[in-house]
C-alpha cells in the first residue's frame, strides 16, 4: 500500500507523515455518470400529518373566504373516504363525517366528477331532512385529491363550504387546485416514508440475521460437531481425543461469547440516532481510547444521509477494518478518510503496519471476505492494497444513491 515505511514504531513520533492522499480512482463505468443528489434531510422524516394539513386548510379557508373546510382521505386498500382533517366544522357534524360515506357532498347520492366542481345547495330537494353538512350552507366546492404517482386516481377529496352562493368559482378553483395538489404531495410523501421505514426495519432484521450467521452460528455449528466427536471418544475411552475435543469446544464457546459481546456493541453503535458520521466519530474515539495507535479521522463531507442499510454496512466495514488494524497490523499510525469523489462515497482506512493482508480466507479469520460481502450488499466494492512491511489500505466505495432511493 503506497510507499509507507515501518521503521518508526514509536507512537508518539512527530516525524511520521502519510505520503499520499486517499488516491481514489472511480471505475470506468462511472465516467459521465449523472449526478444524483442525496435528498434534503427534512425529506426523510415521517411527518405528523394532521397538524400540517390543518394549517394548510386554515390558510385555504382564509384565502378563499370559506366558512369551513374538510379533507377526506382514502385509506390504503379502503373503499370509503375517511375524515382526515377539518377547519370550522361543529363537533356534531364532525362525528357524522367520520363514518359517513359521502360520494356526493350534497345528499349522499350520485358520484363526484373527477374534476373540481361547485354546487348550489339551495336546490337540494331533501334540504330539511338531510343530515349532511352541505345542507346547512348555501354552496360548496369539491375537488378530488389526485395521486401524483397514479394519474387520475383519487386518494381523497377536499370540500369547502360557503355561507353564500358562489359567483367567483373560476377564480377560486385555481387556488383550490393548487392546495389540493400540495395536499396530495404531502399525503403521498408521508405514505412513501412509512413504507421506507418498514423496508429499513426489514433490512435491519436481515442484517442482524446475517451477522449472527457470519459469526455466532458458525462457531456454534463447530462446537456441536466437536461435541459429537467428543461423545464418540468417550465411548471408546480415547483420552487423548477427549481432551482435544473438549479444548476445541471450550475455544468455540469462548469465541461465541466474544462474538455475542461484539454483536451487542456493534448494533448499539450502528443504530446511532444522530447518523453515520456521528457513529464513526464515536467509533474512532473508542479506538483511540483502547489502542496505542495514532488514529487520524478526516471527514470531508459536511452532511451525509444514506439509506439505513447503507449506514449499517458502512459502519460495520469501517469497524472491521479498524479491528483488524488493532489486532494484527502492529501499526503505530492509522487514518480514516470520508469523502465524496466523482459521485462516489469513499471510505479509506490506512495503516502503517506489517501489511500482507489479502482477501484469501484463513481458518478462523474471515474479516476481509465478510467486508467485501457487506460492500456488495449496497452495490459497492472493496479495494485492498497491502504489502509486507508497507502497511495496508482498505477502501470502500459505492455510487451516490439516486434521488429516489427511499422509494426505490
Amino acid at each position: 500500500m503506497g510507499n509507507k515505511t515501518n521503521t518508526a514504531k514509536n507512537l508518539f513520533s512527530t516525524n511520521f507523515s502519510w505520503p499520499e492522499d486517499s488516491d481514489f480512482t472511480p471505475p470506468e463505468s462511472s465516467v459521465d455518470r449523472p449526478m444524483n443528489k442525496v435528498p434534503d434531510p427534512t425529506d426523510s422524516r415521517v411527518l405528523d400529518l394532521k397538524p400540517v394539513v390543518e394549517k394548510l386548510l386554515k390558510a385555504l379557508v382564509e384565502t378563499v373566504n370559506a366558512s369551513s373546510c374538510v379533507a377526506r382521505i382514502l385509506p390504503t386498500h379502503g373503499q370509503t373516504y375517511q375524515l382526515f382533517s377539518s377547519v370550522g366544522l361543529p363537533d356534531e357534524l364532525l362525528k357524522l363525517g367520520k363514518s359517513l360515506d359521502l360520494n356526493c357532498e350534497t345528499c349522499g347520492k350520485g358520484s363526484i366528477n373527477r374534476s373540481i366542481s361547485s354546487t348550489d345547495l339551495s336546490t337540494c330537494s331533501n334540504r330539511q331532512d338531510c343530515c349532511n353538512v352541505g345542507c346547512q350552507l348555501q354552496s360548496l366546492i369539491t375537488s378530488p385529491i389526485e395521486s401524483h404517482t397514479t394519474p387520475k386516481y383519487s386518494i381523497g377529496t377536499l370540500t369547502l363550504f360557503f355561507n353564500e352562493p358562489q359567483e367567483t368559482f373560476e377564480t377560486i378553483s385555481k387556488t383550490v387546485l393548487s392546495f389540493t395538489d400540495l395536499l396530495s404531495t404531502i399525503v403521498e410523501h408521508n405514505k412513501l416514508n412509512r413504507e421506507a421505514r418498514r423496508f429499513d426495519l426489514i433490512a435491519e432484521r436481515q442484517n442482524i440475521a446475517n451477522e449472527i450467521h457470519d459469526s455466532l452460528a458458525q462457531s456454534l455449528v463447530f462446537a456441536r460437531m466437536r461435541t459429537s466427536l467428543l461423545l464418540e471418544s468417550l465411548k471408546t475411552q480415547n483420552q487423548l481425543m477427549v481432551t482435544r475435543y473438549a479444548n476445541e469446544i471450550d475455544d468455540a464457546l469462548e469465541s461465541s461469547q466474544k462474538n455475542v459481546r461484539e454483536l451487542i456493541t456493534d448494533f448499539r453503535c450502528s443504530l446511532d440516532s444522530l447518523g453515520l458520521l456521528h457513529a464513526l466519530q464515536s467509533l474512532t474515539e473508542q479506538f483511540r481510547h483502547r489502542n496505542r495507535i495514532n488514529l487520524q479521522y478526516i471527514n470531508r463531507i459536511a452532511h451525509l444521509e444514506l439509506p439505513l442499510e447503507y449506514e449499517i454496512q458502512v459502519f460495520h466495514i469501517v469497524h472491521e477494518a479498524l479491528a483488524n488494524i488493532a489486532s494484527h497490523s502492529e501499526a503505530t499510525h492509522a487514518r480514516l478518510i470520508v469523502e465524496l469523489s466523482s459521485h462516489y462515497y469513499v471510505f479509506t482506512i490506512d495503516d502503517n503496519g506489517s501489511g500482507g493482508c489479502t482477501f484469501t480466507p484463513v481458518e478462523g479469520h474471515y474479516g476481509m471476505m465478510i467486508i467485501r460481502e457487506r460492500a456488495q450488499r449496497i452495490g459497492g466494492e472493496i479495494s485492498l492494497k497491502s504489502s509486507k512491511g508497507l502497511g495496508t489500505r482498505v477502501q470502500l466505495y459505492f455510487p451516490e444513491p439516486g434521488i429516489n432511493w427511499r422509494t426505490d
